[in-house]
């Protein structure tokens, strides 16, 4: 267990995921009952981006930098660059991952479950949400989360699979996980976030969630690059099974900020399995 995302911190990858996320969150937010955020591999709760290890891939300088000098921001993307403005004082030094932003949206009535195995990681995450009777931390396999935690007793619910996709059999334990969920919890709402390189290995995830049998799957695609080298992250991409009923509206236009805001090749917004 080598990866560590600080590298990647603010990334437009996150930009991607982390705006996706809030917007989900905040349509939860709309109803007055309680739910589950579970995230499976949550990483810390924020990033420095003036670390050494930021800086040395500068990842951040081609994602949330660029979106945070823009005068005026995006309509569509000016919740998210709140919550991040939330945690810096002068300027953007810290980037917000997707426990901090749970914590910063949710109310003290939903409750948090993250899962990290990273050991440093882990610690780091029960540091940071010391205290906040809503999270609980577990330094364990996010995958195995999916059956221990599932189905919440609020039967509501926002799960993000988020793995780094270092592992070669990463996509055969995405979609494993993902059909133990869906038997135990078909309603909940899952965001999985996966990386573009090139073609073939998306599209095969994508076969692999079509076989899931789950209806109403929406995806969401930013290509930085055109996706041909298996060597550059190119671009990446979100499912998100049961989404709220605005949802593909706002990934339209959010995307097209987006790549307007990225010099992104291309975006896309679709069903893969609809209703």
């Amino acid at each position: 267990m080598n990866y560590r995302h600080a590298f990647h911190a603010g990334n437009h990858a996150d930009v991607l995921k982390h705006a996706t996320l809030a917007r989900v969150l905040a349509y939860m937010l709309e109803k007055p009952k309680p739910f589950l955020f579970l995230d499976t591999h949550a990483g810390i709760a924020r990033y420095d981006l003036d670390a050494e290890a930021s800086t040395k891939t500068g990842e951040a300088e081609d994602g949330i930098k660029k979106l945070w000098d823009l005068d005026p921001a995006p309509p569509s993307l000016r919740p998210y660059l709140a919550l991040v403005k939330r945690i810096n004082r002068e300027g953007l030094r810290w980037y917000p991952g997707s426990p901090a932003i749970a914590r910063l949206l949710m109310r003290p009535e939903d409750r948090i479950e993250l899962f990290e195995l990273h050991p440093e990681d882990a610690q780091a995450l029960k540091r940071a949400t010391a205290g906040d009777k809503r999270v609980t931390v577990s330094r364990a396999d996010g995958y195995h989360a999916l059956k221990a935690v599932l189905p919440p007793p609020e039967r509501r619910g926002v799960i993000l699979i988020d793995p780094p996709f270092e592992a070669k059999d990463e996509a055969e334990q995405v979609l494993k996980g993902i059909s133990q969920a869906l038997r135990r919890f078909a309603t909940g709402t899952y965001l999985l976030w996966y990386p573009i390189k090139d073609r073939p290995p998306v599209d095969r995830l994508h076969e692999g969630l079509k076989a899931t049998g789950a209806r109403r799957q929406l995806v969401a695609e930013l290509w930085i690059n055109k996706p041909l080298s298996p060597m550059l992250l190119n671009g990446s991409g979100l499912v998100v099974i049961n989404p709220p009923f605005k949802l593909e509206n706002w990934l339209k236009e959010a995307l097209a900020a987006m790549a307007d805001t990225f010099n992104a090749h291309d975006t896309k917004v679709a069903w893969l399995v609809p209703e």
